[in-house]
Order: C-alpha cells, then sequence, then structure tokens
C-alpha cells in the first residue's frame, strides 16, 4: 500500500473524539441533552431502548470527556442532573444540524 503523501495524519484529538463517539448512543446522548433532557429518566424517556447501564455509562463518558457537567441536586431524594458544557454544546448543535439534513 503506497502512503498518500499530501495526507497528514489524523491528530490524537480527532482520534479520541471519534472513539467517543462511535459508541452507541452518544450522540442521542448529546441530541437529546441539546432538546433538554437534564436527569437520567428524561433521557431514558427522549433515548427510548436504551438499556439503564448504557446511559450511565454514556453520561458518565461524556462527563469525564468535558461534554456534560455532572451536577447533584440536594434533594429528597438527592439526584444527579447533567447539562451541556460550552464544549458539549458547540459538538451538540453538529449533531443537531446532522438531525436536520435533508436525504
Amino acid at each position: 500500500m503506497s502512503r498518500c503523501r499530501r495526507c497528514s495524519p489524523v491528530p490524537e484529538e480527532v482520534r479520541r473524539a471519534a472513539d467517543l463517539l462511535e459508541r452507541r448512543w452518544t450522540l442521542s446522548v448529546l441530541y437529546a441533552s441539546l432538546s433538554g433532557a437534564e436527569r437520567f429518566n428524561e433521557f431514558r424517556q427522549a433515548l427510548g431502548p436504551v438499556p439503564p447501564g448504557t446511559l450511565a455509562a454514556r453520561l458518565a463518558e461524556l462527563a469525564e470527556a468535558g461534554l456534560l457537567e455532572r451536577r447533584l441536586v440536594d434533594a429528597r431524594p438527592p439526584r444527579a442532573e447533567y447539562r451541556l458544557t460550552t464544549r458539549g454544546r458547540e459538538l451538540a448543535r453538529l449533531v443537531d444540524a446532522l438531525a436536520r439534513m435533508d436525504h
């Protein structure tokens, strides 16, 4: 296989972002967050048949990546809310643009 002389290698940041975004349900979680979902059950309602363990993992991964902010709310019972960060809103706008594309 010959090497492309005009191509630059894919930056590590792009590879890491692609690894995160290629996971099932990740783009849907971002879209739901942009649409107003903040609590776990709101995400479940918006996404439909997502397994609870998978949703919990995606929310944690997006928070760890700095795309969602996880906030603990001091209520009875205590609960967590997830909100898009500035970086998350930028990415979610791209997801929204994908949703509006005509086929």
